[in-house]
């Protein structure tokens, strides 16, 4: 059985370009020379998650609906024992994403759009028109699983509230207003604490 790889970059690199904890919404300031071919790797996942030398870049897309009147939702599930990652299993998610992976391009920039688009269409099943920007990126060096990731946070405003999940372990899926999201900030994995705040006060 072959090994999966996993696209990463040295941490090292992204500690260079201004080394932030949390959120950051300076994109321009980091991915151009992330997403750089010379600096892009490909490595086995299974070593990767315990090597906090590289981090794995991943895309983590939040989707948004905004009713007639002005209130905002987003998209939310728990994370059932089949997602891939074992330390977030029970966790509440805002965010559909994971690896980009070597079958998804040579080129860097083009696999990374790719694989994005390959894990929506695995993850999940958009049944309305969107629109999608880049918001901003997530570092968590608090936790296991973040000290050894990069989370690139990609904002879809849907025009109607139609997101349903392809995979079985994305449990009690469905967009839910603010409020009830902030209520249950304490159940969610650390990435969507994070990344929360940077969305709803997106305009």
């Amino acid at each position: 059985m072959s090994v999966e790889q996993v696209m990463v970059v040295p941490s090292e690199l992204f500690r260079s370009l201004g080394y932030f904890q949390g959120f950051s919404r300076e994109t321009e300031r980091y991915l151009p020379t992330l997403l750089r071919p010379e600096h892009i790797s490909y490595q086995p996942r299974d070593q990767m998650e315990r090597d906090p030398s590289f981090k794995q870049l991943i895309p983590y897309v939040v989707f948004r609906h905004r009713d007639a009147g002005g209130r905002v939702s987003l998209f939310r599930y728990l994370r059932g024992k089949g997602q891939g990652e074992s330390r977030l299993h029970a966790k509440v998610s805002i965010g559909v994403g994971g690896h980009i992976c070597s079958m998804d391009g040579a080129d860097a920039t083009l696999a990374y759009d790719e694989g994005m688009r390959r894990e929506l269409r695995e993850e999940v099943d958009i049944g309305t028109p969107y629109s999608v920007r880049c918001l901003g990126l997530i570092n968590d060096d608090l936790t296991d699983v973040g000290r050894v990731h990069l989370g690139i946070v990609h904002l879809v405003d849907v025009e109607e509230p139609r997101v349903a999940p392809r995979e079985p372990d994305l449990l009690e899926a469905g967009f839910r207003p603010a409020s009830e999201l902030a209520a249950e900030r304490e159940a969610m994995e650390s990435w969507s604490q994070i990344c929360l705040d940077a969305v709803l006060d997106s305009e």
